[in-house]
């Protein structure tokens, strides 16, 4: 089994804003074309354009109908990927070492070497987070573009995570949660950042920024300024046409 390593200063995470996400998917479409382009095997597809298609993402967005007990009822665009624990039970468990976690930064990583596809880090992980690629053999999870984050070649704004540059709604950030003065860090505060099911205790390094309450209008009656009369008496043209339809 693998142990983890003793918590560093720097963890590098997401931020995700519940409130801002139009659930577009563009972070989807732009994980899968990075990460089949680039780091490790590619991410395949079964029968993609088939009856029963399916594929292997590292990052999925899920939609909810929420009504909450104040303000209106809303959709809430759920994306969801590796939340790179401090605690995390996918490493402990894997039986090759495979699974690791780096010391240095956090990201939770998988030496695609060393996987046997054995799938117990995907039964361990309690956010569904891996997945299994059928064409591979391997266990794929997100790696936060790990191979763009540390890419000198690449100019500075493109060194974040696939998902985060291409986000249309600036609902991702990326940067070090370890650090309380990071503008990731003071967003949490400000905004009352979350962990995804806490009562797991793997301490998630990725937080969520919760939906704002949306305003409920009052029930109006829209069909009552037409049921009330424009005027006591006709007169002008309307007059006169009535009048002469009235002969008719």
């Amino acid at each position: 089994m693998t142990s983890l390593p003793e918590p560093g200063a720097r963890k590098l995470g997401l931020v995700i804003d519940l409130d801002t996400c139009v659930g577009c998917h563009a972070c989807v479409i732009s994980c899968k074309g990075w990460n089949t382009e680039n780091y490790g095997a590619p991410l395949s597809d079964q029968d993609p354009y088939g009856a029963d298609p399916s594929g292997t993402f590292l990052n999925r967005v899920h939609t909810y109908e929420v009504e909450p007990a104040e303000g209106a009822a809303q959709l809430v665009h759920f994306p969801k990927s590796c939340l790179h624990c401090e605690d995390a039970p996918c490493v402990t468990v894997c039986p090759t070492g495979a699974s690791f976690k780096r010391a240095d930064d956090g990201i939770v990583l998988v030496n695609e070497a060393d996987c046997i596809g054995c799938g117990l880090c995907a039964w361990a992980c309690p956010y569904g987070a891996r997945e299994m690629d059928a064409a591979e053999g391997v266990m794929k999870k997100c790696t936060l573009c790990i191979d763009r984050i540390y890419n000198d070649n690449l100019p500075e704004v493109d060194r974040v995570p696939a998902c985060v540059r291409t986000c249309p709604a600036g609902a991702r950030h990326f940067g070090d949660l370890g650090d309380p003065d990071s503008d990731v860090s003071r967003l949490v505060a400000e905004r009352g950042g979350f962990d995804l099911m806490p009562e797991q205790g793997t301490k998630p390094v990725n937080k969520y920024l919760p939906p704002r309450a949306r305003d409920r209008l009052e029930e109006v009656d829209v069909l009552a300024p037409w049921l009330e009369p424009v005027a006591g008496e006709a007169g002008g043209f309307i007059a006169w046409l009535d009048r002469a339809l009235e002969k008719l």
